[in-house]
């Protein structure tokens, strides 16, 4: 397995999906779809984005 889905990401971080796709798109990552791929690294990326932003 090369990563999380998105929607197992939000899930995990408790967001809704559609608000983790609206950070992807902040840190120019490519996810379409709540069933879009995302590597450990974007995953890590968009973690760090939500600890930040608390």
């Amino acid at each position: 397995m090369k990563g999380l889905r998105v929607l197992e990401l939000s899930e995990a971080l408790y967001v809704d999906s559609s608000d983790l796709l609206a950070v992807c798109a902040i840190l120019k990552i490519k996810a379409t779809s709540r069933l879009s791929m995302l590597s450990f690294e974007e995953c890590k990326k968009i973690t760090d984005y939500y600890e930040n932003k608390n």
